[in-house]
């Protein structure tokens, strides 16, 4: 059954993530953590971890952006491709493009593989809709 939204409008629906047992760990921590300071942002971030798939910190996850990935992604909107490293908030650091796992973008790529796309909203509360496109560690 889709979900619709507020205007009766369907959902996409999120597509599979997966997550290793000591991120989802301290991402969850993280997100409990911080949810006084960054309300939206870090429900996000905790909604995304408990609906992840969780492994075997020593499974491989070759594909899998994952904490210290650096991640190839493409704006679905926009069309503009980015690189980035995804990092705990004290690593962040946008001129050496490194982003925080605790932004909207940050929370939207962790789990994700690639070939997959996921629609979420910025702070702003606008639509955004990001496709992985490689990922390295």
């Amino acid at each position: 059954m889709n979900k619709t939204n507020r205007k009766g409008r369907p959902e996409k629906a999120l597509p599979p993530i997966l997550v290793m047992e000591d991120e989802a760990r301290r991402l969850s921590a993280l997100a409990s953590s911080t949810a006084v300071l960054f309300p939206r942002v870090a429900h996000f971030l905790a909604h995304e971890i408990e609906r992840a798939t969780v492994v075997a910190d020593n499974c491989d996850l070759p594909g899998v952006v994952r904490m210290g990935s650096q991640v190839r992604y493409c704006d679905d909107k926009t069309g503009e491709i980015r690189d980035v490293v995804l990092v705990y908030p004290h690593e962040a650091d946008i001129t050496l493009k490194r982003v925080s796992v605790l932004t909207p973008v940050g929370a939207a790529l962790i789990g994700l593989s690639v070939g997959q796309a996921i629609e979420f909203r910025t702070q702003g509360h606008n639509k955004r809709s990001l496709s992985v496109l490689g990922v390295s560690d």
